[in-house]
């Protein structure tokens, strides 16, 4: 694998973990009289809150544990190369419950995931 892919799929990873812009920032009040006519609005039930008390850094951003990644590696090696450290081609680390809604950021919360099931997850949450 090349390190461009390894970049590309670690860029992907921590994109998915760090919340989107639209759920870091304050709900707008006011505004101008265009924003009255907004047709992209969603209900509250389209998208599950995080979870209050959810510790975050001082840009939004979930705190993370710097040797969690890596403890579970080494502890459960790679399912396509069997290897405990390094590019594993073909998969992920997934959180089995979300950080954004309460998972615990260890070894016991990881799961190995394929690319192709964390696509389809990804569209789901």
């Amino acid at each position: 694998m090349s390190s461009i892919s390894i970049l590309a799929s670690a860029l992907l990873f921590v994109t998915l973990l760090t919340p989107s812009f639209a759920e870091a920032r304050p709900p707008r009040t006011g505004g101008s009289a265009g924003s009255q006519n907004n047709t992209h609005s969603r209900s509250s039930s389209a998208r599950a809150k995080a979870v209050p008390g959810v510790r975050r850094d001082a840009r939004g951003r979930i705190k993370r544990s710097a040797g969690a990644k890596h403890a579970f590696q080494k502890s459960h090696p790679c399912p396509s190369t069997g290897k405990v450290s390094g590019a594993c081609p073909g998969y992920v680390i997934d959180h089995v419950t979300p950080l954004k809604r309460g998972g615990a950021d260890n070894a016991g919360n990881m799961q190995w995931q394929t690319t192709e099931a964390a696509k389809l997850k990804d569209k789901t949450e």
